[in-house]
């Protein structure tokens, strides 16, 4: 939908015009999963799709929400009642971001979301970014994107219930049109990293297995549990600093799923950093080695992939691509594949002969450059 579609649609539900646009992207994650509440490195990039949010202050209270793909549907609440615990749906995380922004005032806001939802794109981001990036001008709030990234973890965290980490939000945020973001998660300190995989005759194919993940399930949480047990037990602030002798050196004090868990977020710090110096030398085929390898420890020690995942990066490799690998929070959603621009048509038909062998639900297909971040569209 266009800036002028949804001022269309805000008219035709609200009576009015809309005060201002604003649009947050999702993400893919190039290497660097499962390591942000772990204070480490991540390598993601801002894809195409986004969402946009238009937003109309109001002379009272009521905070009214309707979204473009959910017809004739409108939820009103009062802006004091906006506080954890609100029973909802979607529309929790909307109202997650006010709460976290201490917005006081009603607001009309529309909903136009086009990151593909459980696919593991981040969706969830692109929406709390939008919103707070409209409330941020809408406004005049002068919060800087580093403190946005924050808010809005802060109401995936307490209001609505997902224990992400920075990443995601980050991205959305900060992200720039050609690069990679090479993001601190303890500082959200970044460096752009050049991304250029169309010059050198490759492309990184998205796939979206269709198989539906909710994080909120206790999977997540459970994860990032283990490896705060496991800074604990170590006596550091997070396994950001735990080198792999150090965990060796404590393994009888730590479960065999601590230890996995732990190994994952280790090993996967460094092929992050070791990924950004091989992008820096064009050496595609040590970045393939590294995407493979991240792909293993999330299936092996993390235990975050599924059979449609594996499938799709199997049959990727068995394709030629130079790395494939799961994307995300897991247990479904999307994989990656690196791989030359002439075997494209030959690798989605080996994905889709795979995924029909196994009678699994047709897989989805898409390709992205890095993309630009959150940004203002319009204003009155």
């Amino acid at each position: 939908m266009t800036v002028s579609l949804i001022e269309e649609k805000f008219f035709e539900t609200f009576g009015e015009e809309p005060d201002l646009i604003a649009a947050a992207p999702g993400r893919v994650n190039l290497i660097g999963e499962h390591i942000d509440y772990s204070e480490g490195f991540v390598l993601p990039f801002a894809i195409n799709e986004r969402t946009m949010t238009a937003v109309r202050i109001r002379d009272d209270s009521t905070v009214r929400v309707a979204s473009v793909q959910r017809h004739n549907t409108i939820v009103t609440v009062d802006i004091k009642d906006v506080k954890p615990g609100l029973k909802g749906d979607w529309e929790r995380y909307v109202l997650g971001v006010l709460w976290s922004m201490g917005i006081t005032t009603g607001v009309d806001l529309m909903i136009d979301g086009h990151v593909p939802l459980g696919a593991g794109l981040s969706s969830s981001a692109a929406l709390e970014c939008s919103v707070a990036t409209a409330m941020n001008h809408l406004f005049d709030l002068g919060f800087s994107l580093e403190q946005l990234a924050r808010l809005t973890q802060r109401a995936e965290n307490e209001y609505v219930g997902v224990p992400c980490g920075i990443m995601d939000q980050s991205v959305s945020l900060m992200a720039t049109n050609g690069f990679a973001l090479l993001l601190d998660c303890r500082d959200l300190s970044t460096r752009n990293i050049p991304f250029d995989v169309a010059a050198h005759g490759m492309e990184l194919l998205i796939i979206d297995t269709q198989a539906q993940h909710a994080l909120i399930d206790g999977g997540y949480a459970e994860r990032r549990a283990s490896c705060e047990s496991v800074a604990s037990i170590l006596n550091v602030k997070s396994m950001r600093d735990v080198t792999m002798d150090q965990l060796d050196s404590y393994c009888h004090q730590l479960t065999n799923t601590e230890y996995l868990r732990a190994r994952h977020a280790v090993t996967e710090m460094k092929r992050v950093l070791d990924c950004v110096d091989a992008l820096s030398n064009a050496d595609f085929i040590k970045v393939g080695l590294l995407i493979n390898q991240s792909h293993i420890s999330l299936r092996d020690d993390y235990s975050v992939s599924c059979p449609e995942l594996d499938t799709a990066v199997e049959a990727s490799l068995e394709a030629g691509a130079l790395g494939s690998r799961m994307v995300g929070g897991g247990f479904g959603g999307s994989a990656i594949a690196l791989i030359n621009v002439s075997k494209t048509a030959d690798t989605i038909q080996a994905i889709e002969k795979a995924f029909a062998d196994k009678k699994f639900k047709a897989p989805r297909f898409f390709t992205s450059l890095p993309s630009q971040g959150a940004e203002l569209l319009s204003r009155k």
